[in-house]
C-alpha cells in the first residue's frame, strides 16, 4: 500500500461535488440525494469539509437581479472563500456566473476538469456539463475553498482522474 499524500481542499471539494451528481433540483434546498440548487450544492460541500455553515442563508428568489440580494452571492463568496484569478481556476475551485454578461453573480458551480463544471440549475439535477462559451461569457468570479487538514481516506490521484464510463 502506497503512503497517502496530503489532500487539498479543492480535491476534497471535487470529490464531494461528484457525490452530489444526480441530486434533484430543489430551490433553496441543500440535501444530498433529496434536493438542492446551485448554492445548496456549495453549502453541502462546505458542511462536509468544514462542519457548520459559516452564516445563515436568507430566503432568496430564483431571480435576485434588481433586489437587495443582487450582490449577495459575490459578497458571501469573498467573505468565506479565497478569491483567485478566473484564469487560474483549477478542478475543485468554485466559479460564479451572472445571468447576463457583466451582471451580478447569481449562479455557482464547481470546476470539475478543464472545460467542465458540476452544478445544479432549474429543472436539472446536479450534473456535470460543458463550460460552454455561453457560460464563459458570464463568468464573474473564481474562488478556492479555504485550507483544511488532509483526510487520508481520499486519494488525490483518484479524485482528479476522469471517472470511468463503466
Amino acid at each position: 500500500m502506497r503512503p497517502r499524500k496530503p489532500v487539498s481542499a479543492r480535491a476534497q471539494a471535487l470529490a464531494e461535488a461528484r457525490r452530489w451528481i444526480g441530486t434533484p433540483y430543489r430551490h433553496q434546498g441543500s440535501c444530498l440525494g433529496a434536493g438542492c440548487d446551485c448554492l445548496g450544492l456549495l453549502r453541502g460541500i462546505w458542511r462536509t469539509l468544514y462542519g457548520d455553515e459559516p452564516e445563515a442563508v436568507p430566503p432568496y428568489e430564483r431571480d435576485v437581479v434588481g433586489t437587495p440580494l443582487a450582490g449577495a452571492l459575490m459578497q458571501a463568496a469573498r467573505r468565506h472563500f479565497c478569491e483567485i484569478d478566473r484564469e487560474a481556476a483549477r478542478p475543485g475551485h468554485v466559479l460564479l456566473f451572472a445571468a447576463e454578461p457583466g451582471g451580478p453573480a447569481r449562479h455557482c458551480a464547481v470546476l470539475s476538469q478543464h472545460g467542465r463544471i458540476i452544478h445544479a440549475y432549474w429543472r436539472r439535477s446536479v450534473c456535470e456539463t460543458a463550460l460552454t462559451p455561453w457560460w464563459r461569457r458570464r463568468l464573474v468570479g473564481a474562488f478556492a475553498f479555504p485550507d483544511l487538514p488532509a483526510r487520508p481516506e481520499i486519494d488525490p490521484e483518484e479524485v482528479f482522474a476522469w471517472p470511468s464510463s463503466s
